[in-house]
């Protein structure tokens, strides 16, 4: 090994207080365990990228910085989206390959399992996770509906509009319910707002229609998650370990990284500033963060790169995971001081550009061709920066990684089911609560308008019929004679009961014949 390496990576990493182990120094194939190469627990808060491609080991480095942490007194929280992070609740399992690697990495390697809990988006793998429409905004929620400037604008509107009206926006059936009535009867409410039209409206309607049907009602409501639930500590010291299972919803991309988005800004906004700490309250870990900025508006990349600016100051870290640098905008790579750079592959010109781009990224160093390195790292091999307890970044040098302590490997189904039925969080927000909100509110509304006018239709027939003169009541102690016909009055007459009886006098004796005449006979 050549030993102006080993001097310059003693200089380097040569840190007094508590740091994030990471491997060894590598030189011409060789692993050297002095001195360490780590990242300062202090500078943990600058934020941080873990890049490399498929089968390169960031995973794994993943999980060992997410132990290191751990085992520090620092919380994390991560994203599982392949479902293969489960492991870091149980102990390592011995063997060759990981003897191995703890020899050449002079690292005194002891099985150990971390304390976790499980977090996800369905309540299927652990405890259920949710947010209001309200606090997640229509930001947010442009960039889970696919919506473009025009319909973000409106979603924008009907906010503001809820804001204004004292609407809770709680679930997404709140929201449907606030589109219809500003295309129905409240049309004319948003004239102070610019309107909108009923076809924007309607695409805004069936994304809805099939965020619910991707299972987003789920975790759209009440009780909304407890960030501070995150920021825990076990009796032994150790932080605990968040993991928020994603298999169930890789379907989803836009969905759950959005919603990891949601968690760091509300994060931001409820802790308080915290300054310069030895060690952050929270590091926060978003795994395939390609995802989070494909499609991504110009004012969303805003406020990514916003929050990760300042979220340093509350004592919070972050570090994106990807394939490669470029899947990062540049003004949000240029936040990330500490970097593990896995390999890379050029099988086309545009990888062949990507490592390019990727390698001019890194500190300038006399001992390492980047570029090459970079395509020539093993598995578990990386190329690392980081910032030094001054702030100033290291040279970049070949490292060895450390083996994880936990199991590589995810939890058996037994295993996950004895978790999830022992776990308090799980308990704590399995139910939820539909309280009254927009919905509800706009019910009522509508309810009380058909009454008013049931009441004021009522009212008006009252009055119709006062209106009309009342006939004259009739003597007392005497029944009202009932009026007669024409015809009754006709027969009733003097002259006709005269003629009439005069008629059947006559008809009556021809039949039975006079006295007279009966005489004569």
């Amino acid at each position: 090994m050549d030993q102006k390496v080993v001097e310059a990576a003693r200089a380097a990493f040569k840190v007094e207080g508590a740091r994030v182990a990471l491997g060894a120094c590598v030189h011409g194939g060789e692993a050297h365990p002095e001195p360490t190469v780590g990242i300062p627990l202090a500078m943990m808060n600058r934020h941080g990228l873990i890049a490399g491609a498929t089968g390169t080991g960031k995973t794994k480095t993943l999980q060992l910085v997410a132990e290191q942490l751990s085992a520090a007194g620092v919380p994390v929280f991560l994203a599982d989206v392949k479902g293969d992070m489960s492991g870091v609740g149980a102990p390592g399992e011995p063997g060759a390959r990981v003897t191995q690697r703890a020899t050449e990495t002079g690292y005194r390697w002891t099985p150990t399992a971390f304390p976790v809990e499980f977090l996800s988006l369905t309540g299927a793998y652990g405890a259920q996770l949710r947010a209001t429409v309200s606090s997640f905004g229509p930001l947010l929620l442009a960039k889970v509906l696919g919506l473009n400037e025009t319909q973000s604008s409106v979603l924008a509107l009907v906010f503001k509009y809820c804001d204004d009206k004292g609407l809770l926006l709680l679930d997404l059936s709140d929201l449907r319910a606030v589109l219809q009535y500003l295309t129905g009867d409240g049309a004319a409410e948003l004239a102070a707002y610019g309107g909108m039209s009923k076809q924007t409206v309607g695409v805004l309607l069936r994304e809805l229609v099939e965020l619910e049907q991707q299972g987003a009602d789920k975790f759209f409501g009440e009780p909304e998650f407890d960030l501070g639930d995150l920021l825990q500590t076990e009796r032994d010291g150790r932080g605990l370990i968040s993991v928020l299972e994603l298999k169930d919803t890789q379907d989803r991309p836009a969905l759950f990284s959005t919603f990891m988005m949601w968690m760091l800004a509300t994060l931001y906004n409820e802790l308080p500033e915290a300054g310069d700490l030895d060690k952050p309250k929270l590091v926060f870990f978003f795994d395939e963060a390609h995802l989070l900025f494909e499609g991504a508006s110009k004012d969303f990349k805003e406020q990514i790169e916003r929050v990760v600016r300042l979220v340093r100051s509350k004592g919070v870290g972050v570090f994106f995971v990807t394939q490669s640098p470029k899947d990062i905008p540049a003004d949000i790579l240029g936040q990330l001081g500490n970097r593990v750079q896995h390999a890379l592959r050029a099988f086309t010109p545009d990888d062949e550009k990507a490592l390019r781009a990727a390698a001019r990224t890194f500190p300038k160093t006399a001992f390492y061709d980047v570029e090459e390195t970079l395509t020539t790292l093993g598995i578990g091999e990386a190329l690392v920066t980081v910032l030094s307890p001054t702030g100033a970044p290291t040279p970049p040098f070949a490292t060895r990684m450390v083996p994880p302590s936990s199991r590589m490997g995810p939890l058996t189904d037994d295993e996950m089911r004895q978790r999830l039925a022992a776990s308090k969080q799980v308990q704590e927000y399995a139910q939820a609560v539909d309280r009254v909100s927009a919905r509800e509110m706009l019910t009522e509304r509508a309810e009380s308008a058909a009454r008013a006018v049931a009441a004021q239709e009522e009212a008006e027939a009252a009055d119709d019929a006062a209106a009309v003169p009342a006939r004259p009541p009739a003597p007392r102690g005497r029944a009202p004679k009932a009026e007669k016909s024409t015809l009754e009055q006709i027969f009733n007459s003097p002259v006709t009961r005269t003629v009439a009886g005069a008629i059947t006098r006559g008809i009556m004796g021809a039949l039975l014949g006079t006295p007279a005449r009966r005489r004569r006979r």
